[in-house]
């Protein structure tokens, strides 16, 4: 029996007949004949980055398998003629052969490098790229910095829902800072300044803590140098507009770490999380007090980080005041992922942007419902029963306004994902992989949220002493978990069996009481057993809401 599609915050879910692409029981899918590999590679200023990712054709996708850097550090130029050192060329070049036998070995089908600012500017850069390709073979593009700002913005694209927002994506990098308008179909505008964290700390921070006078300098040679940037980005976002700013990078990622840490958070993931520039400017003058000694020791940072920490924080600061945005979002996606999407466009796997952004929190649930292996038939039917009852039941069950029908939608898909790791305890174990699993397009709070909704799904109810519930720092959030997470509890109630067994769900509804009707798929088919089961919810729906459950099957009692 076709489906009718579903509406999910604001994208279409899949209906019966769209579905069938997806499967994960084709057997093509199962021996990952359609699973295409490939090695993305980027040789920046202070580090240079290898991602392996897996792409996905069919659900036009792709999943990182294996990321690794190392602290090349090309951006230390010789100070009299500005070219790359022996010492650094040494290390990059160990690093790439390191990496290219890392990609063999994955058994990618292309490789891509991409060279950044530092050998952009070094006099004997395109010789270097040369002397990789005889010593290695391998090719590496020298992007200019536009270029180098649109792959920022397909990386993002690729792992953070736009909407119909348009996106300032800052990029700090060791020897520049990109920085693109964008929305969910293109690039208003790219820019690429001479200004990064390590050239800012090579350049002129010689002694810390640093001075009030050269602070004030570094501030203004800041904001000096990327003022033709910010002009060209705000002249381009029209009057009725708000635009939301992203931030990339491992500097930026280091910032939120060391913010997060401030607040005593643990992030096992920073894609997604949000701060303000309230935090931001605390941590700022925290850091400014600090010697570079004191510095290493943040647990966060690395010592390389914590060398070009300030500059970095400076410069995020110093646009935020300009753009006058007062939070900013961290993306862990990037120019590497970006040269996989660039990939996938010249291989014909994807169309368009908006068909990358088309519904990406739908893809990336998807995805990991085909890593788990959680059976995707049930996983549908137990979304399907809670959106059904998400839909009816407002104002009883649920006082959401919107926000947690799509956590709802996810954690049902992935509830389940725990299983194979133990049957008894599933839910904790669903929890553990959702928590640590990759969701795109979601924020760093939905991510918990969804994980905490399959954790409480089933046995008992959230205790302050549970790690889940700690990790949930917003009483709205709670709020979400505790009403969405008894929405799923009824819904897998209703999944006894491997076959379906229920046609659909009616309601009933008066002040304090649901009825719900249980229509069988044929006048013959016995729903004793999932009466049974939804029965039982009874009294904890009752506890949790103070609304009377009655269950019918097709208007008869059992």
């Amino acid at each position: 029996m076709s489906k009718s599609p579903v509406e999910i915050a604001g994208f279409e879910f899949l209906s019966d007949k769209k579905a069938e692409t997806f499967q994960s029981k084709d057997s093509r899918f199962r021996n990952n004949e359609k699973i295409r590999r490939v090695a993305a590679i980027d040789i920046g200023t202070n580090s240079t980055h290898l991602v392996i990712a897996s792409v996905d054709p069919v659900l036009n996708t792709f999943s990182i398998d294996l990321a690794e850097k190392s602290s090349t550090r090309l951006g230390n130029r010789d100070l009299d003629t500005g070219d790359l050192t022996e010492s650094s060329k040494t290390r990059v070049l160990q690093t790439l052969r390191r990496f290219k036998d890392l990609a063999i070995s994955q058994h990618v089908e292309e490789t891509l490098l991409a060279a950044t600012s530092a050998v952009r500017e070094a006099p004997n850069g395109r010789a270097f790229l040369s002397q990789i390709k005889d010593e290695l073979d391998l090719d590496v593009e020298l992007i200019s910095g536009a270029e180098e700002a649109r792959l920022i913005y397909l990386g993002i694209l690729s792992g953070m829902p736009f909407g119909h927002q348009p996106h300032i994506l800052l990029d700090i990098g060791g020897g520049s800072t990109e920085l693109v308008l964008a929305d969910e179909q293109d690039a208003r505008a790219l820019t690429s300044t001479r200004l990064g964290a390590v050239s800012l700390q090579r350049d002129f921070i010689k002694d810390t803590p640093i001075s009030a006078g050269r602070l004030n300098f570094l501030r203004t040679f800041i904001q000096g140098s990327l003022e033709p940037a910010v002009k060209k980005v705000l002249s381009r976002i029209k009057s009725q507009e708000s635009a939301k700013l992203v931030a990339t990078s491992g500097t930026a990622l280091a910032i939120g770490g060391l913010v997060a840490s401030e607040d005593q958070e643990s992030l096992l993931r920073k894609h997604g999380y949000t701060f303000s520039e309230e935090k931001l400017t605390r941590l700022v003058d925290k850091l400014l007090a600090l010697s570079p000694q004191q510095r290493r020791k943040l647990a966060p940072l690395s010592e390389r980080r914590a060398e070009i920490i300030v500059p970095g924080a400076l410069i995020m600061q110093t646009i935020m005041k300009m753009l006058k945005i007062k939070e900013v979002v961290l993306s862990e996606r990037a120019l590497r992922e970006g040269l996989v999407v660039n990939w996938m466009f010249r291989e014909g796997l994807l169309k368009d942007r908006f068909s990358l952004q088309g519904s990406i929190r739908q893809r990336t649930v998807i995805h990991q419902v085909e890593r788990f292996s959680v059976n995707r038939s049930r996983s549908e039917r137990v979304a399907n029963f809670a959106l059904s009852i998400y839909n009816n039941t407002a104002g009883l069950l649920h006082h959401d306004k919107g926000p947690g029908r799509d956590l709802l939608w996810a954690a049902a898909m992935l509830h389940s994902c725990g299983q194979h790791i133990n049957l008894g305890s599933y839910h904790k174990h669903s929890w553990y992989l959702i928590r640590h699993g990759e969701l795109l397009g979601y924020s760093h709070s939905e991510h918990l949220m969804i994980a905490a909704i399959a954790r409480y799904h089933r046995k008992s109810l959230p205790k302050k002493r549970h790690e889940a519930w700690q990790a949930l720092d917003n009483k709205e959030f709670r709020r979400i978990v505790s009403e969405m997470s008894l929405i799923l509890r009824l819904s897998t109630s209703l999944d006894r069996r491997p076959d379906s067994s229920i046609a659909s769900l009616k309601f009933s509804l008066k002040p304090s009481e649901i009825t719900i009707d249980l229509i069988p798929e044929n006048n013959i088919q016995n729903l004793r057993l999932e009466h049974w089961s939804l029965s039982n919810c009874i009294p904890i729906v009752k506890e949790l809401t103070g609304v009377d459950l009655k269950v019918l099957v097709n208007k008869s009692l059992v």
